[in-house]
Protein backbone atom coordinates (compact mmCIF):
# COMPACT_ATOMS: atom_id res chain seq x y z
CA UNK A 1 0.00 0.00 0.00
CA UNK A 2 2.73 2.72 0.62
CA UNK A 3 4.70 1.96 -2.51
CA UNK A 4 1.41 2.30 -4.32
CA UNK A 5 0.02 5.41 -2.42
CA UNK A 6 3.61 6.99 -3.06
CA UNK A 7 3.05 6.29 -7.28
CA UNK A 8 -0.27 7.81 -7.51
CA UNK A 9 0.74 10.71 -5.49
CA UNK A 10 3.78 11.22 -7.46
CA UNK A 11 1.68 11.25 -10.72
CA UNK A 12 -1.40 13.29 -9.22
CA UNK A 13 1.28 16.42 -10.48
CA UNK A 14 -0.03 17.63 -13.66
CA UNK A 15 3.16 18.61 -14.78
CA UNK A 16 5.27 15.58 -13.62
CA UNK A 17 2.58 13.60 -14.99
CA UNK A 18 3.35 14.91 -18.66
CA UNK A 19 7.14 14.86 -18.52
CA UNK A 20 6.67 10.66 -17.44
CA UNK A 21 4.42 10.54 -20.67
CA UNK A 22 7.48 12.48 -22.53
CA UNK A 23 10.27 10.06 -20.78
CA UNK A 24 7.91 7.18 -22.31
CA UNK A 25 7.28 8.57 -25.77
CA UNK A 26 10.71 9.67 -26.26
CA UNK A 27 12.23 6.33 -25.03
CA UNK A 28 15.73 7.72 -24.69
CA UNK A 29 17.53 9.20 -21.78
CA UNK A 30 16.54 12.75 -21.30
CA UNK A 31 18.66 15.54 -18.96
CA UNK A 32 16.95 18.02 -16.28
CA UNK A 33 18.19 20.72 -19.18
CA UNK A 34 15.92 19.14 -21.72
CA UNK A 35 12.99 18.57 -19.21
CA UNK A 36 13.12 22.04 -18.66
CA UNK A 37 13.42 23.63 -22.21
CA UNK A 38 10.45 20.99 -22.81
CA UNK A 39 7.88 22.56 -20.43
CA UNK A 40 9.22 26.03 -20.00
CA UNK A 41 10.01 25.35 -16.00
CA UNK A 42 13.64 26.26 -14.26
CA UNK A 43 15.85 23.69 -14.34
CA UNK A 44 15.48 23.41 -10.69
CA UNK A 45 11.59 22.59 -10.71
CA UNK A 46 12.83 19.82 -13.73
CA UNK A 47 15.04 18.20 -11.42
CA UNK A 48 12.77 18.10 -8.67
CA UNK A 49 10.08 16.12 -10.25
CA UNK A 50 12.83 13.67 -12.14
CA UNK A 51 14.09 13.59 -9.05
CA UNK A 52 10.43 12.52 -7.41
CA UNK A 53 9.56 9.61 -10.17
CA UNK A 54 13.18 8.28 -9.88
CA UNK A 55 12.19 8.00 -6.04
CA UNK A 56 8.76 6.15 -7.14
CA UNK A 57 11.02 4.22 -9.98
CA UNK A 58 8.91 5.25 -12.38
CA UNK A 59 12.01 5.85 -14.41
CA UNK A 60 15.83 5.05 -13.25
CA UNK A 61 18.74 7.58 -13.24
CA UNK A 62 22.65 7.64 -13.55
CA UNK A 63 25.31 9.86 -13.83
CA UNK A 64 27.00 10.47 -16.87
CA UNK A 65 30.21 11.54 -17.77
CA UNK A 66 30.50 14.96 -19.28
CA UNK A 67 32.59 14.78 -23.06
CA UNK A 68 33.21 18.71 -22.47
CA UNK A 69 34.87 17.94 -18.75
CA UNK A 70 33.57 19.10 -15.02
CA UNK A 71 30.81 17.42 -13.15
CA UNK A 72 29.30 14.69 -14.27
CA UNK A 73 25.26 14.81 -15.09
CA UNK A 74 22.40 12.62 -14.31
CA UNK A 75 20.48 11.22 -16.96
CA UNK A 76 16.90 9.39 -16.55
CA UNK A 77 15.37 6.87 -18.44
CA UNK A 78 12.07 4.52 -18.36
CA UNK A 79 12.49 2.34 -16.09
CA UNK A 80 12.62 -1.44 -17.21
CA UNK A 81 10.37 -2.97 -14.42
CA UNK A 82 6.72 -2.79 -14.66
CA UNK A 83 4.92 -0.99 -11.82
CA UNK A 84 1.78 -2.67 -10.48
CA UNK A 85 -0.85 -0.54 -8.99
CA UNK A 86 -3.82 -2.34 -7.15
CA UNK A 87 -5.72 -2.19 -3.92
CA UNK A 88 -4.90 -4.56 -2.04
CA UNK A 89 -1.92 -6.07 -3.99
CA UNK A 90 -1.96 -8.64 -6.35
CA UNK A 91 0.31 -10.75 -8.40
CA UNK A 92 -1.91 -11.12 -11.89
CA UNK A 93 1.82 -10.96 -13.73
CA UNK A 94 2.69 -13.93 -12.64
CA UNK A 95 -0.25 -15.79 -13.68
CA UNK A 96 0.33 -14.45 -16.78
CA UNK A 97 4.19 -15.56 -16.30
CA UNK A 98 2.88 -19.19 -15.91
CA UNK A 99 0.01 -19.51 -18.51
CA UNK A 100 2.96 -18.01 -21.40
CA UNK A 101 5.40 -20.67 -20.25
CA UNK A 102 2.51 -23.45 -20.32
CA UNK A 103 1.46 -22.35 -23.57
CA UNK A 104 5.08 -21.93 -25.09
CA UNK A 105 5.86 -25.56 -23.71
CA UNK A 106 2.44 -27.07 -25.21
CA UNK A 107 3.95 -26.02 -28.78
CA UNK A 108 1.80 -24.65 -31.63
CA UNK A 109 -1.70 -26.13 -31.23
CA UNK A 110 -1.68 -24.09 -27.69
CA UNK A 111 -0.31 -20.92 -29.90
CA UNK A 112 -2.95 -21.56 -32.06
CA UNK A 113 -5.81 -21.62 -29.68
CA UNK A 114 -4.42 -18.73 -27.30
CA UNK A 115 -4.15 -16.79 -30.36
CA UNK A 116 -8.16 -17.09 -31.45
CA UNK A 117 -8.94 -16.42 -27.39
CA UNK A 118 -7.17 -13.56 -27.53
CA UNK A 119 -8.62 -11.93 -30.71
CA UNK A 120 -12.06 -13.22 -30.31
CA UNK A 121 -11.51 -11.50 -27.10
CA UNK A 122 -10.33 -8.31 -28.65
CA UNK A 123 -13.84 -8.76 -30.71
CA UNK A 124 -16.21 -8.82 -28.13
CA UNK A 125 -14.63 -5.49 -26.42
CA UNK A 126 -15.25 -3.61 -29.30
CA UNK A 127 -18.66 -5.17 -30.12
CA UNK A 128 -19.87 -4.73 -26.88
CA UNK A 129 -19.82 -1.17 -26.70
CA UNK A 130 -20.28 -0.46 -30.46
CA UNK A 131 -23.40 -2.01 -31.05
CA UNK A 132 -24.85 1.55 -32.31
CA UNK A 133 -21.92 3.28 -33.63
CA UNK A 134 -21.70 3.69 -36.83
CA UNK A 135 -19.21 6.56 -38.21
CA UNK A 136 -15.80 6.59 -39.06
CA UNK A 137 -15.29 9.49 -36.17
CA UNK A 138 -17.59 7.46 -33.40
CA UNK A 139 -15.58 4.40 -34.53
CA UNK A 140 -11.92 5.99 -33.74
CA UNK A 141 -13.00 7.67 -30.91
CA UNK A 142 -13.82 4.00 -29.50
CA UNK A 143 -10.16 2.75 -30.76
CA UNK A 144 -8.60 6.52 -29.24
CA UNK A 145 -10.30 5.54 -25.51
CA UNK A 146 -8.79 1.90 -25.61
CA UNK A 147 -5.32 2.92 -27.19
CA UNK A 148 -4.65 5.72 -24.34
CA UNK A 149 -5.36 3.37 -21.78
CA UNK A 150 -1.91 0.97 -22.50
CA UNK A 151 -0.45 3.39 -24.11
CA UNK A 152 -0.50 3.92 -27.87
CA UNK A 153 -1.40 7.16 -29.75
CA UNK A 154 -3.82 6.83 -33.52
CA UNK A 155 -2.97 8.68 -36.11
CA UNK A 156 -5.50 9.03 -39.63
CA UNK A 157 -4.24 10.02 -42.89
CA UNK A 158 -5.85 9.72 -45.86
CA UNK A 159 -4.36 7.53 -49.00
CA UNK A 160 -5.85 7.43 -52.33
CA UNK A 161 -9.51 7.99 -50.36
CA UNK A 162 -8.97 5.25 -47.97
CA UNK A 163 -8.52 5.66 -44.47
CA UNK A 164 -5.16 4.93 -42.98
CA UNK A 165 -4.69 4.43 -39.26
CA UNK A 166 -1.15 4.36 -37.89
CA UNK A 167 0.08 4.17 -34.09
CA UNK A 168 2.97 2.85 -32.58
CA UNK A 169 3.58 1.47 -28.83
CA UNK A 170 5.59 3.76 -27.02
CA UNK A 171 5.58 1.67 -23.98
CA UNK A 172 4.32 -2.05 -23.99
CA UNK A 173 2.54 -3.17 -21.89
CA UNK A 174 3.98 -6.38 -21.61
CA UNK A 175 7.49 -5.36 -21.80
CA UNK A 176 8.18 -7.68 -18.47
CA UNK A 177 7.42 -10.75 -20.09
CA UNK A 178 9.30 -9.64 -23.86
CA UNK A 179 12.56 -11.02 -22.12
CA UNK A 180 11.94 -14.46 -22.03
CA UNK A 181 8.73 -14.80 -24.69
CA UNK A 182 9.10 -12.30 -26.97
CA UNK A 183 7.57 -13.61 -30.10
CA UNK A 184 4.24 -15.48 -28.49
CA UNK A 185 3.84 -12.09 -26.38
CA UNK A 186 4.00 -10.27 -29.67
CA UNK A 187 1.96 -12.78 -31.34
CA UNK A 188 -0.80 -13.07 -29.31
CA UNK A 189 -0.79 -8.73 -28.42
CA UNK A 190 -1.09 -8.79 -32.66
CA UNK A 191 -4.20 -10.90 -32.69
CA UNK A 192 -5.72 -9.22 -30.03
CA UNK A 193 -5.52 -5.85 -31.80
CA UNK A 194 -6.38 -7.77 -35.11
CA UNK A 195 -9.93 -8.86 -33.38
CA UNK A 196 -10.55 -4.77 -32.45
CA UNK A 197 -9.97 -3.60 -36.24
CA UNK A 198 -11.93 -6.40 -37.41
CA UNK A 199 -14.70 -5.60 -35.26
CA UNK A 200 -14.91 -2.05 -36.10
CA UNK A 201 -13.85 -2.40 -39.59
CA UNK A 202 -14.71 -5.73 -41.47
CA UNK A 203 -12.95 -4.73 -44.61
CA UNK A 204 -9.14 -3.70 -43.65
CA UNK A 205 -5.42 -4.44 -44.31
CA UNK A 206 -3.76 -4.78 -40.67
CA UNK A 207 0.29 -4.92 -40.84
CA UNK A 208 3.11 -4.48 -38.72
CA UNK A 209 5.93 -2.25 -40.20
CA UNK A 210 8.34 -1.98 -37.41
CA UNK A 211 8.75 -3.74 -34.37
CA UNK A 212 10.98 -3.75 -31.14
CA UNK A 213 11.66 -6.90 -31.78
CA UNK A 214 13.99 -5.87 -34.36
CA UNK A 215 15.70 -3.39 -32.65
CA UNK A 216 13.44 -0.76 -33.69
CA UNK A 217 12.53 2.32 -30.97
CA UNK A 218 8.55 1.22 -31.31
CA UNK A 219 6.45 -1.22 -32.40
CA UNK A 220 4.16 0.39 -35.56
CA UNK A 221 0.69 -0.67 -36.94
CA UNK A 222 -0.90 0.47 -39.85
CA UNK A 223 -4.23 -0.36 -41.04
CA UNK A 224 -5.60 0.85 -44.29
CA UNK A 225 -9.98 0.41 -43.85
CA UNK A 226 -10.75 -0.64 -47.34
Amino acid sequence: MKDTLKITNTLADETRYSIYQYIVKKKKQVNVQEIADEFGIHPNVARLHLTKLNDSKLVSSELENNKKGGRPARIYFLAEEPIYLSFPKQEDHLLLQWLLELVDSMGDDALTKAKEISYQYGQTIIKHISSTTQSFEDKMELFKEAANAIGYIPQITENEGKKVITFSIYNCPYKNQLHKHPALVCSLHESFLKGQFDALFPTNNFVQIESMQNHCNNCVYQIEVL
